[in-house]
């Protein structure tokens, strides 16, 4: 009788023990330093420079950069909040989601919404509705550079709708945030 009584408290002492050791841990945001990520591609092993490839490697501005990696010329990553969990464990950047071209249209890897088309063209077109996504947004008003900004840094669209909680809030400076449009407007 006392080796079942034993072998119980053993338990509880385990899961106790296993419980205060995960309190000790912090996982109220994971770091986002990922040093080895790539311009556009989810996992370092699926990079090789030896291969041709149509993803950029060299980058001409500031807003390209951050558009491809994620991060600044500085070499500061910039922050996200939201988005897919990929983001956080194995980095990403607009590319990830929009494409190369900014098209969007593919669906992203346990995402509930399609990414839209970010290119600056369709963005700020008056005469179609701007970002309407298959399947569900009630048409906006065009975007405009503010609204872009808002959008990126705080996730909403120009009628004051939220996007889907699959586009990270990006927390992007003044400076980067304008070098970023710079670039969509040349998608």
């Amino acid at each position: 009788m006392k080796r079942p009584i034993l072998l119980f408290l053993l338990g509880i002492a385990i899961v106790v023990s296993g419980c205060v050791n995960l309190m000790g841990d912090s996982y109220d945001r994971p770091s986002q330093e990922y040093f080895w990520h790539e311009p556009g591609y989810m996992y370092p092993n699926q990079y090789d420079r030896s291969l041709p490839s149509d993803i950029a490697s060299q980058f001409d501005s500031n807003g390209e950069l951050i558009y491809y990696t994620g991060y600044n010329e500085e070499g500061q990553l910039i922050p996200a909040s939201g988005g897919p969990h990929w983001l956080y464990v194995h980095g990403g950047s607009c590319v990830s989601c929009h494409g190369v071209s900014g098209k969007g249209g593919i669906p992203i890897m346990m995402g509930t919404d399609i990414p839209s088309d970010i290119r600056y063209s369709t963005l700020t077109a008056e005469d179609e509705p701007a970002n309407e996504v298959a399947g569900g947004h009630d048409e906006h008003p065009a975007y405009t550079d503010e609204t872009i900004k808002e959008a990126i840094r705080d996730g909403i669209e120009p009628d004051g709708e939220e996007l889907d909680y699959t586009m990270p809030r990006w927390d992007m400076s003044d400076d980067d945030i304008e070098d970023l449009i710079n670039y969509l407007k040349t998608l």
